[in-house]
């Protein structure tokens, strides 16, 4: 995606790490001197309910600090929200949609009618078998990397570490660095 600036917006559960990974893809554009915004929109606050994100990344300042109406991307980290809640709801028609999925992009395409780009990772399954918990934050944001290389790879590596250094254990860094490096690499679509 080569535009001078990119809108996201995330779709998740409370507990999910939504809003982390929000904030990490914001800190990595800053990092390499990416202008940002990011903010929360936790509706119900408690573990479990739908909540979302919204970040934005430019290569020049941004003026409007609001929701993002009209995305360019979408993340779903949650795909028990498929069906529940319009994720599709203002994504550009030449917009990406990123699903946390065992469903091909053929098949949510199918399902949704979106005619963009659509790309699916089984985030839950790799941060299950990476990190023993339900946590896609970090594996959507390898899927997000390799779909729009919004960010480096090794820049958000370089910041997850330092970021999750800070209060975890290295395993618990490694495991999701793992996670991050296997979706990227098995993220499908287009």
């Amino acid at each position: 995606m080569a535009k001078e600036t990119i809108e996201i917006r995330w779709h998740g559960r409370g507990g999910q790490g939504v809003v982390m990974a929000s904030k990490l893809l914001a800190e990595t554009a800053l990092e390499e001197g990416k202008y940002f915004q990011g903010m929360p929109d936790y509706g119900a606050e408690r573990m479990g309910a739908p909540i979302r994100a919204f970040t934005r990344i430019s290569t020049a300042p941004i003026r409007p600090y609001c929701q993002i109406t009209e995305p360019d991307v979408v993340l779903l980290l949650d795909p028990t929200l498929l069906g529940v809640i319009d994720v599709t709801e203002g994504l550009k028609d030449d917009g990406m949609l990123i699903v946390n999925s065992t469903f091909s992009p053929a098949e949510v395409r199918a399902q949704l009618g979106y005619k963009g780009e659509i790309y699916t990772v089984d985030a839950t399954g790799i941060a299950m078998d990476l990190m023993g918990r339900n946590l896609p934050n970090t594996p959507m944001l390898g899927a997000l990397v390799r779909a729009t290389g919004i960010v480096a790879k090794e820049s958000l590596i370089n910041e997850l570490r330092i970021k999750l250094g800070a209060t975890m254990k290295q395993e618990i860094v490694e495991a999701n660095v793992s996670a991050l490096e296997s979706a990227y690499q098995s993220t499908q679509g287009g």
